[in-house]
């Protein structure tokens, strides 16, 4: 499994609206929208799990930069938590 950060999301983006978007690169095993704890509103960013490295790759390059929800969103492999 490959995580990918995903950027600049539409505060509207669901996680099935991400399921969706990346589906076609290969099996996503798990997408997340993150949430802010006090009210609950999207933070505008998410994480999506992908079964494969290629999987992941073809995502990077072609979703990078691209349009999801009206916002020009952010894709790159997620870094370790600290």
């Amino acid at each position: 499994m490959v995580k990918l950060y995903i950027g600049n999301l539409a505060f509207s983006t669901t996680q099935a609206d991400l399921e969706q978007a990346f589906a076609q690169f290969g099996e996503v095993s798990d997408a997340t929208i993150i949430n802010d704890r006090e009210t609950g509103r999207s933070r505008g960013f998410g994480f999506v799990e992908l079964a494969g490295e290629a999987a992941a790759r073809g995502a990077i390059s072609k979703m990078d930069g691209t349009d999801l929800g009206g916002r020009q969103i952010k894709v790159n492999e997620a870094k370790p938590r600290r």
